[in-house]
């Protein structure tokens, strides 16, 4: 499963739950992506979630 290398965030689960009111269950997927980030002038791969990739990206302005 994957989660983000930055804030740990993993799958989510729960249910899809119909007007009928049945539950089935299903699970929430963080959108993780593989990018290479500079830390302390190195680089290195990690794999983060978009918020965390959006805030790392904001900070190096």
């Amino acid at each position: 499963m994957p989660s983000c290398d930055n804030c740990h965030k993993g799958p989510a689960f729960g249910f899809n739950v119909s007007h009928s009111k049945r539950h089935t269950k299903r699970k929430w997927e963080p959108n993780i992506q593989k990018s290479t980030v500079y830390i302390d002038g190195r680089p290195k791969q990690m794999a983060l979630c978009t918020r965390c990739l959006r805030n790392m990206t904001k900070a190096s302005r």
